[in-house]
């Protein structure tokens, strides 16, 4: 049913002829009425968006196909009812602490035990289906087209997977084009974005995802849309002997299989007029289900020392660098040395072929590095496979629980069919139990859970740092990293995996397993650990390297990433550049990417508060656009009336600190 408990009720007006345009036509507008949606009830349901007066979307037609009839077909309207909302959110490892969003809400009954729920922000329409049924229903599918209005630009990010294009890490770059040429041969992941023209922008997610699989679009090029599509119900399995990883190798011809009384996960379309409201749009996090775990002050965030991206490539020891003692007592030393709290043991603390995490490699003793890490004020975050961790999950919630175990980095669900979304929610709720926390590898796009299960402290479904190990400069790199933060970071925080300091420039890049690089700058690189929404965040590179770059590492360490009181995009077009600040008590941290043009930014820093910062600032180097590693550190007074002009390498960037004195 839909959440109640903390929503304040504003006004309640049962629809009035006034609110019918005709008898099969009724209209929701947001409080500031700059959005309508117009529902239509005819031989069938659909919707139209308008966005100051000027259609964005028509004929949406939306439906749910039910093994024994179809909700949506010839309906009858019952009973509609408008809602005015106002809600307080109060938020945990986010972009803020609370937020408040208003709404007007549409409740439309229809005969024969469903209703439709439609509720309208000022900054976007979201929907979702309800059911009051007594037996059990199986969903053979889900209509939801997406009809744009004109020819828009739109961005996709497809499978990158062609024997089962459901079956795959949620990671790649975005195609650009218009609707009208957009690749329908493959299917492409949510969230995605409509370019409506003057600005005005139209992004599909969804949230509250729960039971059911996540939605995916194909392009629809004729008839200019998008319609949903879904994996379908799985109904066999193999396992992968590399990691004991479970995939499917038999769907059914439904997608779901769920209780008759429920309500199904919101559809989104977030509506902005300018790019730099997209990074902090609320909508998914707002639709999602609240706090299910309870008390959640034992969840902590922070930066990792990782050792997966760097191939525990450490050098100029006395010991053999690999999954043993020494290399992760090495990277325990490292993270005490620079008050990082977590270090990752990532794949092969155990066999991953053998699909049992409760059994440790001999060449580790668990227990004796776990001590060595709290003495030390480090705590460690055990690498595992999702269906490897649901096969043994209490009794390895239990078991690397009682030994001070933080939290596990699960990894290579790579679906959201029902089955593999039902399977997070389990891992969810039983290591909260345990009071572990998780890290969401080879993971869909958030869809709230987040909000439901507080520690669930971030997910990747990015196209992040560690394809720079395999790919090539034609996956452009620095496009997507001014790009992404406007589409994905809508859904939810991103384990990028940020922090290499050998860096190349767009000539000199190239894809080196063992010793990798990033494409761009080393600004570049810093500025990600403030433009990210990342409550944990790697440092990606090496300790022996990170040693030879201390002032790189120590303004890494400085850069808070949790307790984030306010979060502001103060410039920013989508595919070109970003500058994003965040605010911590009263000190400003402001980072900025560009693309792989060079731009020069103009820093108003009018947001500041009374008095004097001191603002320390890491820029790209005068040769910079040749030897990407070249940075240049300034230290100045600043005010609120001061500002500053900032030149950005192509593939680069800046990240300031503004500490109040």
């Amino acid at each position: 049913m839909v959440q109640k408990s903390l929503l304040t009720l504003v006004s309640l007006l049962v629809l009035s002829l006034g609110n019918v345009l005709n008898a099969k036509e009724y209209v929701v507008s947001s409080p500031d009425k700059a959005i309508q949606m117009k529902l239509v009830v005819e031989e069938d349901i659909s919707y139209d968006v308008m966005y100051h007066g000027k259609t964005l979307m028509k004929q949406n037609q939306i439906a749910l196909e039910l093994s024994n009839g179809v909700l949506g077909q010839s309906p009858v309207v019952k009973k509609v009812k408008q809602k005015a909302f106002q809600e307080h959110v109060d938020c945990f490892n986010y972009r803020c602490p609370s937020f408040d969003v208003s709404y007007n809400e549409m409740y439309v009954t229809f005969k024969g035990d469903y209703a439709l729920v439609f509720r309208v922000y000022n900054d976007g329409v979201a929907y979702r289906w309800e059911t009051k049924m007594k037996e059990d229903i199986v969903v053979r599918n889900e209509q939801a087209d997406f009809n744009w209005a004109e020819d828009y630009v739109v961005y996709l990010p497809f499978t990158t997977s062609k024997k089962d294009p459901y079956a795959m890490a949620f990671q790649n770059i975005y195609s650009v084009s218009k609707i009208s040429e957009a690749d329908n041969s493959k299917v492409a992941f949510l969230p995605v974005t409509a370019d409506c023209g003057d600005g005005v922008k139209v992004t599909i997610l969804e949230s509250d995802l729960e039971n059911y699989p996540g939605m995916f679009v194909l392009a629809d090029p004729k008839a200019r849309a998008l319609k949903a599509d879904f994996a379908e119900y799985p109904e066999e399995y193999a396992v992968n002997s590399t990691r004991a990883m479970k995939y499917v190798t038999k769907r059914s011809d439904d997608i779901a299989r769920c209780q008759g009384t429920r309500s199904f996960p919101w559809r989104i379309m977030a509506i902005t007029s300018d790019d730099t409201q997209m990074p902090v749009n609320n909508l998914v996090y707002a639709l999602a289900s609240p706090n299910r775990i309870g008390d959640y002050s034992w969840v902590k965030s922070g930066k990792v020392a990782w050792d997966w991206w760097n191939d525990w490539g450490i050098w100029n020891v006395d010991f053999k660098a690999g999954i043993n003692m020494d290399t992760y007592k090495h990277y325990i030393d490292f993270a005490a040395e620079n008050k990082i709290g977590y270090v990752v043991l990532d794949e092969g603390w155990y066999n991953p072929k053998s699909g049992d995490m409760l059994t440790v490699i001999p060449e580790l003793n668990l227990e004796e590095l776990i001590a060595y890490g709290k003495s030390k004020g480090v705590d460690l975050i055990l690498w595992t496979v999702f269906n490897v961790l649901d096969d043994q999950l209490e009794e390895a919630c239990k078991k690397y629980s009682e030994m001070g175990i933080s939290g596990f980095k699960v990894d290579f669900l790579d679906r959201d069919d029902q089955t593999g979304v039902e399977m997070v929610y389990r891992i969810a709720e039983m290591t909260a139990k345990y009071h572990l926390t998780l890290d969401l590898h080879g993971i869909y796009k958030p869809t709230g859970l987040n909000r439901t299960f507080p520690n669930i402290i971030n997910f990747e479904s990015v196209f992040g740092m560690e394809e720079m190990k395999w790919s090539t400069v034609e996956k452009d790199m620095m496009e997507y990293d001014v790009t992404m933060p406007f589409i994905r970071m809508m859904c939810g925080p991103i384990d990028y995996t940020p922090g290499a300091m050998r860096n190349a420039t767009k000539k000199d890049f190239q894809p080196i397993y063992y010793n990798p690089m990033s494409q761009g700058t080393r600004c570049h690189q810093l500025a990600t650990y403030i433009v990210h929404d990342s409550p944990l965040t790697m440092l990606a590179d090496n300790p022996t390297i990170y040693r030879q770059e201390q002032p790189c590492v120590d303004f890494i360490c400085s850069v808070p990433n949790t307790g984030i009181e306010e979060t502001r995009v103060l410039q920013g077009k989508m595919g070109e550049y970003i500058v994003t600040a965040r605010r911590v008590g009263k000190n400003w941290y402001v980072g900025g990417l560009t693309d792989w043009n060079a731009r020069t930014v103009k820093l108003d820093l009018s947001f500041l508060g009374e008095g004097n910062y001191e603002a320390v600032l890491f820029s790209d180097g005068v040769n910079a656009g040749k030897q990407a590693a070249d940075y240049k550190k300034t230290e100045q007074t600043v005010e609120r009336s001061s500002s500053l002009q900032i030149d950005l390498a192509p593939g680069g960037g800046f990240a300031l600190s503004l500490i109040q004195k």
